[in-house]
């Protein structure tokens, strides 16, 4: 689908109730395993919507960045900046790759044809989908390592996630959750909170380096559609977080990480029509 078919040169009444239903979809989704959904949103700004590879990836970053902002507060009531101070060092850790991680992997994404980019962010959708079924299904403990040997995995740890996360427009919590959780030992609630502080820059990093590009004109062009989707992620992520646990995580996880690995192959498919 070319970029002159999008929901913005569609009729309001069309795009305007899709957009947000399909922004509260997602939102429902991500707010019921405790995460964002930006990698449901990915595949349904691609397939419905009809972006590029790129431009999908950019309107995905600029709406994760909203919802991530958009959870501090909550996460801050529900693990006070007492509890996380002691864990300072975790983040800096995760940072001194991911930021770097972060702007080389936008850099890449930038330069690679939309056919090469539709594959990768194929092939990072049942990744994000191990990675969602190992988080849930699975029980996390504490590596024990030599504190240097730490310090360097979790550089090189930081900076893979920080590419994935750009290259895929998410904040990457799950994988940065698990991470932190055996490379550290730190309690899961804790760690979800440290995501977020981790996420923020690398995010905004990566924002940077794609308001370099010419595609990221997407946002102005776009900007009805984006905010309308923002919205409906909001709601969603509100009344999903309400529904945590509602649904036993043998059922929900599963599905989900099966809905990931058929967009994945949706995805892939498309990139075919480039």
């Amino acid at each position: 689908m070319q970029a002159s078919q999008t929901p913005e040169r569609r009729n309001t009444r069309t795009w305007l109730p899709l957009a947000f239903a399909a922004g509260a979809a997602v939102g429902v989704l991500g707010g019921m395993i405790g995460l964002g959904g930006a990698e449901f949103r990915l595949p349904l700004l691609i397939m419905l919507f009809g972006f590029a590879a790129l431009q999908a990836v950019i309107l995905n970053k600029a709406l994760s960045l909203v919802v991530v902002l958009t959870a501090i507060p909550a996460r801050f009531a529900a693990v006070p900046l007492s509890d996380l101070t002691p864990h300072w060092s975790v983040v800096a850790n995760l940072l001194l790759g991911s930021l770097a991680g972060a702007w080389a992997g936008a850099s890449w994404a930038t330069r690679m044809r939309s056919a090469t980019l539709f594959r990768v962010l194929a092939v990072l959708l049942v990744v994000i989908a191990l990675a969602l079924i190992g988080n849930h299904t699975g029980t996390l403990h504490h590596v024990v390592l030599a504190p240097a040997v730490v310090l360097v995995v979790g550089v090189v740890a930081g900076f893979l996630i920080g590419v994935v996360a750009a290259i895929m427009g998410v904040a990457g919590g799950e994988l940065l959750i698990p991470t932190i959780v055996l490379l550290f030992g730190t309690d899961i609630k804790v760690a979800g909170s440290l995501s977020l502080a981790v996420s923020l820059p690398t995010m905004l990093v990566a924002f940077a380096r794609y308001s370099r590009d010419g595609s990221f004109i997407v946002l102005r062009r776009h900007a009805r559609l984006t905010g309308v989707l923002a919205a409906g992620s909001i709601t969603g992520t509100i009344v999903g977080g309400l529904l945590l646990g509602v649904v036993p995580d043998a059922v929900l996880v599963p599905g989900l990480a099966v809905l990931l690995v058929l967009s994945s192959i949706k995805v892939w498919r498309h990139s075919a029509a480039e």
